[in-house]
């Protein structure tokens, strides 16, 4: 059974860019007979807003989806904290100190999230009193595991590159977020089952970097969808903190939402939002 998710994070309303993810996700699903999931991703520290979650409930039901709601990130700290400790005791985590200033400053090589990390705090670990965030050793990991393959719905079989990425933070610096986006969502997607990750082009790069996860942690590996951007005039990605217009605007001003999604499925786009075409032959 086809098992699927959207996972919004309630530091913002939701915005079209949102909507298409959602009903992407929600119609492979149900189109399959499977299962459309839930799940507020609510561990961004202080700009986690529970109340948003209630909004994006009443967003999905307006775009006319049926979802199963599953447990919020807020309750699963437990199980990034004890992932994380497994990969420390098999000494794949190391400590670091550095700010992204410093990173930006220092690293030599650019990845698919921007400077590669040039691995400064190997050579001279943070002292003890420091605060650090605690970065995966991917070199070490990729020696553990072999190489790696994954599946994207459209793209095919993709040779695992993690090393691309550089080493990534698993555990932040900030305390107020238990985890980075990449062990939290892996670890969260096992959990709940999904078969097919769905999400935009954007985060095509971070499947490398699951995919080693998966095999470290022993976790099941699902198939990949990964589909096309919304973007904007200028040609950007729809994003909450341009104030890209919410779903919740929408909503408010009686826009019909089961239209709108129709819309989305058919590829009629309002005035100013195109689709981006994906150099890895997504939809």
């Amino acid at each position: 059974m086809i098992v699927t998710r959207f996972a919004p994070s309630p530091n913002g309303p939701l915005h079209l860019g949102h909507a298409l993810s959602a009903v992407v996700a929600h119609d492979l699903a149900k189109e399959a007979g499977g299962r459309f999931l839930l799940r507020i991703e609510d561990i961004d520290g202080a700009r986690s807003r529970p109340d948003l979650a209630d909004g994006f409930r009443a967003d999905l039901a307006w775009l006319g989806l049926e979802w199963d709601e599953v447990t919020p990130q807020s309750a699963r700290v437990d199980a990034y904290a004890a992932a994380a400790e497994r990969l420390r005791d098999m000494g794949l985590l190391y400590p670091c100190r550095c700010t992204r200033s410093q990173i930006a400053a220092l690293a030599t090589e650019t990845g698919p999230d921007g400077p590669v990390y040039p691995g400064t705090c190997k050579e001279a670990p943070p002292r003890k009193d420091e605060p650090v965030a605690w970065r995966l050793d991917v070199a070490k990991a990729l020696a553990l595991t072999g190489p790696l393959t994954w599946t994207d719905r459209s793209a095919g079989e993709q040779q695992a590159r993690p090393d691309l990425a550089g080493d990534v933070v698993l555990v932040r610096k900030d305390k107020t977020t238990p985890a980075s986006y990449h062990l939290a969502a892996t670890l969260d997607d096992a959990a709940d089952g999904v078969t097919l990750v769905t999400r935009g082009t954007d985060l095509f790069a971070a499947t490398h970097v699951h995919r080693l996860l998966q095999a470290l942690l022993h976790l099941p590996v699902p198939r990949w969808h990964h589909h096309a951007l919304l973007l904007d005039e200028d040609g950007r990605k729809l994003a909450k903190r341009r104030g890209s217009p919410s779903l919740a605007d929408r909503r408010g001003a009686g826009e019909d939402g089961r239209a709108l999604a129709d819309a989305l499925r058919a590829g009629r786009l309002p005035a100013g939002i195109t689709r981006s075409r994906s150099l890895h032959g997504t939809a």
